[in-house]
């Protein structure tokens, strides 16, 4: 089979596709045959030796979808045939409240990912895909979008009487925040440098859009737009300056989650968290409740994903790169078949 394959360290334009023996589901696998797959900004992190567990050659790819191949003798689930999306985190384990970081992994490193023809992963990972969805739209869905609901819903226990705040709209994740929280009725505030990224944001549902590059004072925009206070949830992943100041408008007893920081530091001023009793929220992934969960909001709301471009395999260097530059507003999509 054609795979996405990265052989050594040093950026993006090291992914080469190969041709590769086809992989043969173990005990409990299914084998699906992908379609289409998605890029991550975990993909490219890899590529630039920025991700913890680094195991070479590596077919890369956390999302994916496409059909039932077939099984492992033993193993069963969806009939083959079916039209399928994975869910990428393998083996969560028990604990609904957080991960087995020492057991866990994610599709994609250590383990051989969906940018390949075929791929085979433990048959409770593969779900019905949403009918109303094109292939393109499910290939965005699983790991930016399992990310978002348990970011918003399950740590950040959105209700419809909300104003949240969503920094840096625009990415795979916080277009799905945004999905997410207009589907549950709350008020949207988001921000990004770009004016054509918020031009999106606003025809996706988002109430208030804020440019933090040519305003004079966001986070000032941000409070007055808010009222009562400031937000009363933010979700946030750039780190930085920008979640210390999300400390700062955030509303006494407010919520603000983390799930990421492209700026590793961050200077907070404590007094923030403890004289607005905030609660300080970090997750990652989600567990497979909270992936059923997400499914079943893209199902109710007939939910679509934000797909910026969908590229073919032989383009794969320039989509990692555009990914990387993050000019993309959305997911960045892989044809595969």
């Amino acid at each position: 089979m054609k795979a996405v394959r990265l052989n050594e360290i040093g950026g993006p334009q090291n992914l080469r596709v190969e041709t590769i023996p086809d992989p043969v589901p173990g005990e409990g696998e299914a084998l699906v045959k992908i379609s289409r797959a998605a890029f991550n900004r975990r993909d490219v992190f890899i590529t630039q030796g920025l991700y913890p567990g680094i195991d070479l050659p590596r077919t890369l790819g956390s999302d994916g979808t496409g059909t039932i191949a077939g099984y492992c003798p033993g193993a069963d689930g969806l009939s083959v045939g079916t039209s399928v999306v994975i869910n990428p985190m393998i083996g969560w384990g028990p604990d609904q409240h957080v991960w087995d970081a020492k057991n866990s992994s994610i599709l994609g490193m250590p383990r051989d990912g969906t940018f390949a023809e075929y791929v085979t992963v433990p048959a409770q990972n593969v779900y019905k895909k949403p009918a109303h969805l094109t292939d393109d739209e499910a290939a965005a869905l699983p790991l930016a979008g399992l990310t978002a609901y348990r970011a918003l819903i399950t740590r950040g226990r959105i209700t419809k009487d909300d104003v949240v705040l969503v920094t840096g709209v625009g990415g795979g994740v916080q277009t799905f925040v945004l999905l997410f929280a207009k589907f549950v009725g709350a008020k949207v505030i988001v921000t990004s440098s770009s004016d054509e990224k918020l031009a999106r944001a606003k025809s996706m549902g988002a109430d208030v859009t804020i440019n933090y590059k040519t305003s004079e004072s966001w986070s000032k925009e941000v409070r007055a737009a808010a009222g009562g206070g400031g937000p009363s949830l933010i979700v946030d992943a750039a780190g930085g300056d920008t979640f210390a100041a999300c400390l700062d408008i955030a509303r006494p007893g407010g919520r603000v989650v983390t799930y990421g920081g492209n700026v590793a530091k961050s200077t907070a001023r404590m007094f923030s968290i403890f004289w607005k009793h905030l609660d300080i929220l970090g997750t990652s992934m989600g567990s497979p409740e909270d992936f059923a969960g997400m499914l079943a909001i893209v199902e109710a709301g007939k939910l679509k994903p934000a797909v910026d471009e969908t590229v073919p395999m032989s383009d794969v260097v320039a989509a990692a790169e555009r990914m990387n530059s993050g000019a993309q507003f959305g997911k960045i999509v892989l044809g595969i078949a």
